[in-house]
């Protein structure tokens, strides 16, 4: 008991700032400060707990020694719990794991190679700061200003990849970044953004879609180091070393919870993933060379950049040889009780946007 007691003190000492930095990702749904102090607090509770157990460790030994049925059932009692919890989360689940939950807008479908896409020819309503949302979604899966103005595939056409912050999440489509930067442009634009996409996700999206397109003239893509995580995530069809895809290999129920609790990354799990990412962004590049349109990498940037995200992003972006445009974001510019970028954040994210894509 006063080995385990040690053993807390001295883990609580050495997981100190730096080696949390490098094992818990920035995220984007919790702001670094309160990333760091809930951290803290983790630390001192683990300590904490190591000193009452060095404290107790004389009385708890004797009170095992003395009665080891009671050790035995206690041990047998956890692992039951841990059973009997994966049972029920499996039959009685809260909610769906991953991005298919039934109700949420907007609506998405399983995809056997990419693992959902939206739900196409539907427009999806949602309610923000007292005002409704249209989510108008063509036959083709992308979000339009309306079912009435679809992609026109024969048009010149910037496309743009990514995830909820492309998409728009809590905004018309007017103030949309790639609408705003389609009527900067004067250049019909093409959201093919889907909610909870990964990097790997985007590419074989925009690798199924580009060939639609006849007359494509840029690609712009998406990538934010607070949502690096989903890179490594291999619950859904995902991508690994070459660009080779690999199925989902979804985790227990109780995994699941574990590591949305802690999010703990193995340092070979981030270099991993840091690879995987930046073979992705080159292969994005090529594909749309092959095309005839130039690249652009989209890097919004909420609030001043902390020295774990400036190391990401320097670690992938400057290695993969593709332009991108960093935009610095005011941290209060958000959708109301939302971390998604506002009508007057993607104002800015699509004049950067536009300014680099003139100059090409």
């Amino acid at each position: 008991m006063t080995a385990l007691g040690v053993a807390l003190v001295a883990g609580a000492i050495a997981a100190n700032q730096r080696w949390l930095d490098r094992h818990f990702l920035p995220s984007f749904f919790v702001p670094r400060a309160w990333y760091v102090r809930a951290e803290t607090i983790v630390r001192m509770g683990i300590a904490a707990v190591g000193v009452a157990l060095i404290a107790a460790a004389r009385h708890l030994g004797r009170l095992l020694t003395r009665t080891p049925g009671r050790a035995v059932s206690i041990a047998a009692a956890i692992v039951a719990a841990f059973g009997v919890g994966e049972f029920v989360l499996r039959w009685a689940p809260p909610r769906s794991l991953g991005w298919l939950v039934a109700n949420d807008e907007p609506r998405r479908q399983p995809d056997a190679r990419l693992g959902w896409v939206l739900t196409p020819s539907r427009v999806g309503h949602v309610v923000v700061d007292g005002h409704t949302i249209d989510y108008a979604v063509d036959g083709n899966g992308y979000r339009v200003r309306t079912l009435e103005d679809p992609v026109d595939f024969a048009r010149p056409t910037i496309l743009f990849a990514g995830e909820s912050v492309m998409f728009g999440d809590g905004l018309t489509w007017d103030d949309s970044v790639p609408a705003r930067v389609g009527a900067l442009i004067q250049v019909q634009s093409a959201n093919l953004a889907v909610h909870g996409y990964s990097s790997d996700q985007a590419y074989l999206h925009l690798e199924r879609e580009l060939p639609r397109f006849r007359r494509p003239i840029a690609v712009v893509t998406l990538f934010m180091t607070t949502l690096f995580g989903r890179n490594l995530d291999d619950d859904r069809p995902h991508l690994g070393p070459g660009l080779r895809w690999l199925p989902a290999n979804p985790p227990s129920r109780l995994g699941a919870l574990t590591a949305l609790l802690v999010p703990f990354r193995r340092d070979k799990t981030v270099d991993d993933g840091v690879t995987m990412t930046g073979e992705v962004l080159r292969a994005t590049a090529a594909l749309a060379e092959t095309r005839g349109a130039t690249t652009l990498i989209l890097v919004p940037q909420i609030g001043p950049e902390s020295p774990p995200e400036a190391d990401l992003r320097h670690r992938i972006l400057d290695g993969s040889g593709v332009p991108y445009v960093f935009v610095e974001i005011d941290p209060e510019w958000h959708v109301p009780f939302d971390r998604h970028p506002d009508a007057r954040a993607t104002r800015v994210i699509a004049a950067a946007i536009a300014t680099r894509l003139r100059r090409k």
